[in-house]
């Protein structure tokens, strides 16, 4: 799969809550992968004037970290606070700042 997980969330969800969710996502797939793997193969990428989180998708890890992170975010905030899209733009050059 190619391309990345764009997370849009609705107002009530404040974006530093998310990105927090998106790093615990982070740890828990270092439990299952490795910290070295995690820091070589996630990108992520905090969009705050559109309100959104992108995930690189291009990886077997980032589509790991995707799919805990829209586990957490649905229990936490809800699924109608959040919106996820499958898009093929250009992919993340580097991330903001990984916490692993």
């Amino acid at each position: 799969m190619t391309g990345s997980f764009l997370f849009k969330f609705g107002l009530p969800v404040l974006l530093a809550e998310a990105e927090m969710s998106l790093h615990l996502a982070m740890f828990a797939v270092e439990g299952l992968v490795g910290r070295v793997r995690v820091r070589m193969d996630a990108n992520y990428q905090v969009d705050p004037a559109n309100h959104a989180i992108r995930i690189d998708g291009s990886t077997r890890v980032g589509q790991m970290i995707a799919c805990v992170f829209a586990g957490l975010l649905f229990r936490e905030f809800g699924e109608d606070a959040i919106s996820i899209e499958h898009v093929t733009e250009q992919p993340i050059q580097q991330p903001e700042e990984v916490h692993a």
